[in-house]
């Protein structure tokens, strides 16, 4: 029985972490995106939302509104494309600091999952099958010449 545990943990261990960082950008930049487009969808509910529900501190909700869609649009289609993505993590990880802190704590298991995702992809990078990585062969190729 060790033997097959073995021979399976072996098999799990040859799974190409980019297809893991591949993975978690997707999740991550579909859970935010589509979060945006339903700020977008209805411009009064996400004011009146902004104002009554998440009722942000310091931050008007006709300016933390705007802000917010644009951050999610924005960043999570960067980060699906695998597009300056260590830089586009860094709003997002804001944006669930906040959530977390001010709007929902309660939600914390959620909110965990969203940070881990984001800090896997700063931390080890966009992978292979990205743009960054795209443009940076490029660079490199084009250097070595």
């Amino acid at each position: 029985m060790r033997n097959v545990f073995l021979r399976i943990y072996g098999q799990l261990d040859r799974v190409p972490l980019d297809l893991l960082l591949l993975a978690a950008r997707i999740a991550a930049a579909v859970v935010f995106f589509r979060s945006g487009l339903t700020k977008i969808a209805s411009w009064d509910t996400t004011i009146a939302l902004f104002r009554d529900e998440y009722a942000l501190p310091l931050i008007p909700p006709e300016i933390a509104a705007p802000l917010a869609a644009a951050n999610e649009l924005g960043m999570s289609t960067l980060l699906a494309l695998g597009l300056f993505t260590r830089v586009a993590t860094l709003p997002l990880l804001g944006m669930v600091f906040v959530i977390q802190t001010l709007v929902y704590p309660e939600n914390w298991p959620e909110h965990l999952t969203w940070a881990t995702l984001l800090l896997l992809v700063l931390t080890r990078g966009p992978g292979v099958v990205s743009l960054d990585a795209l443009l940076s062969y490029g660079l490199f190729r084009r250097q070595a010449a």
